[in-house]
């Protein structure tokens, strides 16, 4: 059986592992509104999707004239908590192909991503993740740049002892998509169409080696991957 080509996996969570998006985009949508900013949900989603919400306060003051402390945002986080401790579900596939490729990798994946850990370490429990990722759960917040740097990429990469180079990425959105490629590592897009993800096109022209829709296809994917970037 061939090797694998791959060393470790790395996970975006936002719309990779979650179908959190939406959830957290009607209440950020609904604390705009209450400081002026009146957006769709489809106009806040293509706006604010793949970013942290930090990241943007200029933006959002420039819109509202209030600026954005960290009182509104510790609210926000709350009130988004909340929503995703209700209604969060799992992306269909995530949680197979998470186990399968831990079993494989014998459990050198990761996941990291552009949102608080608390946010995070909430969505893993919620789908029956948290397990799988314990001890290896990277964020944003956490390093001197958020995505599309690749601090939390080379971080993740650096923690398990493996070069980044020999990393899989598996992201749904341009900005995670180059903070990928800007780590050095190969970048597996997972675009299934609708406004949580960035478009495969898109995707494509960010750098991403591959693009697909259906997650019970990563691990195949990744098993039978013999790009530039294969390992071993």
């Amino acid at each position: 059986m061939p090797q694998f080509p791959f060393e470790a996996v790395l996970f975006d969570c936002d719309g990779v592992l979650v179908d959190s998006e939406p959830i957290t985009n009607t209440v950020l949508r609904g604390m705009l509104e209450e400081l002026g900013w009146a957006l769709t949900l489809e106009e806040c989603m293509r706006t604010f999707v793949g970013k942290a919400v930090k990241d943007e306060a200029a933006l959002i003051q420039q819109k509202t004239g209030v600026a954005i402390t960290p009182e509104w945002l510790k609210g926000f986080q709350a009130r988004r908590n909340e929503a995703l401790d209700r209604d969060l579900l799992e992306v269909p596939g995530a949680p197979e192909a998470v186990r399968s490729l831990h079993a494989t990798l014998q459990g050198r994946i990761a996941c990291a991503s552009g949102a608080d850990r608390g946010k995070v370490r909430l969505q893993l429990d919620k789908v029956g993740l948290l397990d799988a990722f314990e001890g290896r759960i990277f964020s944003g917040h956490e390093t001197p740049r958020s995505k599309p740097f690749p601090d939390v990429y080379l971080a993740a990469a650096a923690a398990l002892g493996i070069d980044p180079a020999r990393c899989a990425v598996i992201e749904d959105t341009v900005t995670g998509a180059a903070a990928g490629i800007a780590a050095g590592a190969t970048v597996f897009g997972y675009s299934p169409g609708g406004l949580s993800h960035s478009s495969a096109d898109a995707l494509r022209a960010t750098g991403a080696s591959e693009v697909f829709v259906d997650m019970a296809q990563l691990p195949a994917l990744l098993a039978n991957w013999r790009g530039a970037a294969r390992v071993g």
